[in-house]
């Protein structure tokens, strides 16, 4: 249990201890629980869960079992009664009462780079402004100077199709993502094969090996000193924050923060209930990196047994989706319970969410197409009124029905469930202020 949750936890029993016979009249606890949850000393966390490629709804959270765009998976019973997924997420199924399931979600950008860009910063790509993906932005607002750890992490990226929608933007280097074990130019490794589990690394995160203490404190003062020059001559935003970043990853190198990273400090037990893929262990060490108090790690599934760019199913979509379903279910699932069981899952908000749905109707080659008309992400834990579906699509799933979402109100609506206005607003390159969403969140996905 964090040392926060702790202080939380003691705070609470102090207080229950003037009686709890008044509270239900007195409207105390719920006033309590109000100013608990807008603490600023109260860690904030956010996972998101990438799904590259675009997910299918129609075999994840929006089956259409009764239809020939159904498809070829069958549905299971969660524990939200009426509520349904596909049978490839079984143990998903049993949290079902901590997810908020959009099935209504509507956006305009139907390729890869620009839907990335859209969903994953609130706009479409522009020429002028340099938009900071949302992990950038929540980063900053909740950054916490005491962790040596970089406040947005990112673990296994396929960043070749967007590199923009991954990044900073304005916000500027100091908020850009670690990289973990990704793949900066195209699609990822596969997943571990046989007992061994996908490793996952942060490059030259401690000196050469035949680099000693004594060296090593050498080359830092003559670094310093070449560096301290350079800023004398060339004083600016740029030198600067060239500056925090490499001070930044250097304080992170220095003291045992980076053990956050060797997941070998886990049970074998642990590790298999991930998964031994690269998502499964991305998951572990999300929640790793949450217990050491960063607030924002994405973790992206991007892998397909096809060899596909990960949920682009255009071909044998059920084959693919049923691979990575199994991939996300145990990954997720077991998040969910780890948080669960640290005390964690209250202020830890989760997003699963890719750059578009997929076409309900079934292509000549068993696949489903981009399809961004209608479609469904899903939020869950801290902050978040979970056990509901949010919108309805039609019988066909070709249209959306009821309540319908756009990416900004999704966004929004992370932003308000880790306390964070929307509307907070950040000077852009072009000089401008900026929302980091400029709409308001969804009030019935709020707890």
């Amino acid at each position: 249990m964090s040392q926060m949750n702790e202080m939380d936890r003691r705070r609470w029993l102090q207080s229950a201890g003037l009686g709890l016979a008044g509270v239900s009249m007195s409207g105390w606890l719920p006033a309590f629980a109000q100013q608990l949850a807008g603490d600023p000393r109260r860690s904030r966390h956010c996972i998101v869960l990438w799904m590259g490629g675009g997910p299918s709804q129609t075999d994840t959270f929006d089956m259409k079992p009764n239809h020939e765009n159904g498809g070829e998976f069958k549905e299971v019973a969660t524990s939200v009664p009426g509520v349904r997924f596909s049978e490839h997420l079984p143990q998903l199924a049993k949290h079902a009462d901590q997810l908020a399931i959009i099935r209504s979600l509507s956006t305009k950008e139907g390729d890869h780079s620009r839907g990335s860009h859209l969903m994953r910063t609130g706009h479409s790509p522009m020429s002028v402004e340099r938009f900071p993906s949302i992990g950038a932005s929540l980063a900053k607002q909740l950054a916490n100077a005491e962790v040596a750890l970089p406040p947005y992490v990112s673990v296994s990226p396929s960043m070749g199709l967007n590199r923009d929608a991954f990044g900073s933007g304005f916000l500027g280097p100091k908020y850009a993502p670690l990289i973990v074990g990704g793949n900066r130019g195209g699609l990822q490794g596969a997943p571990a094969q046989g007992e061994g589990f996908a490793e996952l690394k942060v490059n030259d995160i401690k000196p050469p090996a035949k680099v000693g203490e004594t060296q090593m404190a050498s080359r830092l003062e003559l670094w310093n000193s070449l560096e301290n020059r350079f800023l004398n001559r060339h004083p600016g935003t740029n030198s600067k924050a060239h500056l925090a970043v490499y001070n930044s990853a250097l304080r992170m190198t220095q003291g045992n923060s980076a053990n956050a990273f060797d997941l070998s400090q886990e049970s074998s037990e642990v590790r298999e209930a991930y998964g031994k893929g690269t998502f499964g262990q991305g998951c572990l060490l999300a929640r790793r990196l949450v217990e050491r108090g960063v607030p924002f790690v994405e973790v992206s599934l991007n892998n397909s047994s096809t060899g596909s760019y990960g949920w682009d199913t255009h071909s044998n979509n059920f084959t693919s989706v049923a691979g990575l379903s199994a991939e996300l279910d145990a990954g997720w699932a077991t998040l969910m319970t780890d948080l669960k069981q640290r005390g964690l899952l209250e202020s830890t908000t989760i997003v699963w969410m890719g750059e578009f749905g997929r076409t309900p109707q079934i292509n000549g080659s068993a696949g489903r197409d981009h399809f961004p008309q209608a479609w469904s992400c899903v939020l869950a834990g801290g902050g978040i009124a979970g056990g509901q579906v949010y919108g309805r699509t039609s019988d066909d799933g070709m249209d959306v029905e009821e309540d319908e979402v756009s990416e900004t109100q999704v966004l929004a609506t992370v932003c308000a469930a880790m306390g964070v206005p929307p509307e907070t607003a950040n000077m852009s390159n072009t000089g401008r202020p900026i929302a980091i969403v400029d709409d308001d969140p969804i009030k019935k996905l709020l707890a």
